[in-house]
């Protein structure tokens, strides 16, 4: 196995994602550092480390900066296999169903949890122009999407509760005694419903299953974290070098050439739909799983910046001149 520096995750409270990501360290006893980032951008720290890439949270070990909770998950289970995310017997399912989860799911429950009641509660300490940016921010970043109206999104959230508990009655958690990734990907929009939008919650309580399997999901904990900085974590980047590919925490590196761009060429790589912001740099990997990009710049150093395949978009940068 390859030896692991410090995790450092990259991330603020109440983000959702940020959430799923806490609980699957805390599910493998992991010690991780943590480095409170902006919600909204201006994000120049953020920015420094991925280059372009600015939604929460994102993982860093050394020089290696991982994008993306699908891809996260990945590197965990490679830095600690037990427990594990993905069981044999469940590797496929639990997959597909994380990605329902994570898009489908989530989607419709951040469509009802935000709608004027829930945004009121969280902005509501706050002064108004907190609210407003943080809306054009969002809708900066989901510019290329369709977004549920909350009534439509509230009848689809109904409708997803019951499937899920209708796989909570059956076992402690949704695919048997253990959690699985599955498990991580299907609570943290259900715990921003819960938790940072309380005048909405009772929407669960239509599903007193979900309600006992989240409990048995917030009691595992978020492992043991050290508060940490980014500029301490720019300079873990610098100071370090980033791993080649074959020996980094992703599982594989043979290239799979799908859109006819060697290694080594200049590419962007954006999200599919949510946040619209390309990462630029040079093409190290591009296997059946993940991209890698080699990134240089006066304050890191080199970096490699990796997303997942699945949900991000590769592009050629046209030679100018």
């Amino acid at each position: 196995m390859t030896p692991v520096t410090d995790l450092i995750l990259h991330h603020y409270p109440r983000s959702p994602f940020s959430e799923k990501i806490r609980l699957v360290l805390g599910n493998k006893k992991l010690a991780w550092k943590s480095v409170v980032i902006p919600a909204i951008m201006p994000k120049p720290d953020v920015l420094t480390l991925t280059g372009g890439y600015r939604k929460t949270p994102f993982l860093q070990v050394g020089a290696d900066i991982y994008c993306d909770s699908a891809l996260i998950c990945d590197v965990l289970e490679h830095v600690q296999p037990e427990p594990p995310l993905y069981p044999p017997h469940l590797k496929g399912v639990s997959r597909v169903f994380a990605q329902w989860a994570d898009s489908t799911l989530f989607w419709a429950a951040m469509a009802y949890n935000l709608q004027p009641k829930g945004a009121a509660h969280v902005f509501g300490s706050a002064p108004p122009e907190v609210g407003k940016a943080f809306g054009e921010d969002r809708k900066a970043m989901s510019a290329n999407m369709i977004r549920l109206r909350s009534g439509d999104a509230t009848s689809a959230y109904r409708s997803y509760l019951r499937r899920i508990a209708h796989m909570a009655e059956e076992h402690d958690f949704l695919f048997g005694i253990e959690p699985c990734v599955a498990d991580f990907a299907a609570y943290h929009a259900l715990w921003y419903t819960r938790v940072q939008v309380k005048p909405l919650a009772d929407i669960l309580n239509a599903t007193p299953a979900v309600l006992e399997w989240m409990d048995r999901m917030a009691a595992i904990g978020h492992g043991r974290l050290e508060a940490f900085d980014s500029q301490s974590a720019i300079t873990v980047a610098n100071k370090s070098e980033p791993l080649p590919p074959g020996a980094n925490l992703l599982i594989d590196s043979a290239f799979q050439d799908d859109h006819g761009i060697a290694l080594g060429s200049r590419v962007t790589i954006t999200a599919e739909s949510f946040g619209p912001e390309p990462t630029e740099g040079t093409l190290m990997a591009a296997t059946r799983t993940h991209y890698t990009l080699r990134r240089e710049g006066p304050l890191t150093g080199a970096v490699h910046v990796h997303f997942p395949r699945v949900g991000y978009v590769l592009r050629a940068v046209e030679a100018v001149g």
